[in-house]
């Protein structure tokens, strides 16, 4: 049994939720979003309620289906009515970041400025060396996160680089403290 597929998904106030030919959407004051469902998973939407289920609980493939789009239909419903946001920071002497209309401009270093387009759907916030990602689609949000990381990763030297702002850099030690022995 998949702890996870069987318990039922609270649909809250102001979000609607509908399958239809093995599509469910959802809808709420954050947006819309809409996932194709495995046909081996069935979807209801009763009384308020998302249940997902499949027919042979002993099978792994269908187990593991199971868990993975009741997943996908909790962070679709806490989506589009709280949404999802990831928060990065860059560290560095000289490293800024700044809003260019919709675009990210980063100085990281480069002998030229990058500039990181935001995807259609999400926000992009900059306080000065913070940079907050929020948008409903988690999946969404965690891809152009990583991405913006993938710019600058931090080294581990200085730490100098984009980094999450709960992400913790394991440092090294420089060739002095090599040389010391």
């Amino acid at each position: 049994m998949s702890r996870i597929g069987k318990q039922t998904i609270e649909i809250p106030q102001g979000v609607t939720a509908e399958i239809k030919d093995n599509v469910l959407s959802v809808k709420g004051p954050k947006g819309t979003l809409t996932r194709k469902v495995h046909p081996i998973v069935k979807v209801a939407i009763v009384d308020n309620q998302i249940t997902v289920d499949v027919e042979k609980k002993e099978d792994k493939k269908e187990r593991s289906l199971w868990g993975t789009f009741a997943s996908h239909a909790l962070n679709m419903v806490k989506g589009v009515s709280e949404g999802f946001s990831k928060q990065l920071e860059i560290n560095g002497v000289g490293y800024k970041v700044a809003m260019q209309g919709k675009d990210l401009k980063l100085e990281v270093g480069f002998s030229h400025p990058v500039i990181f387009k935001i995807t259609e759907g999400l926000t992009a916030k900059v306080e000065k060396n913070l940079i907050t990602i929020e948008g409903a689609d988690k999946e969404l949000v965690g891809s152009v996160s990583a991405e913006i990381r993938a710019v600058r990763k931090p080294e581990p030297y200085k730490g100098k680089g984009i980094k999450y702002i709960d992400e913790v850099i394991r440092r090294k030690a420089g060739k002095t403290a090599a040389k010391g022995e």
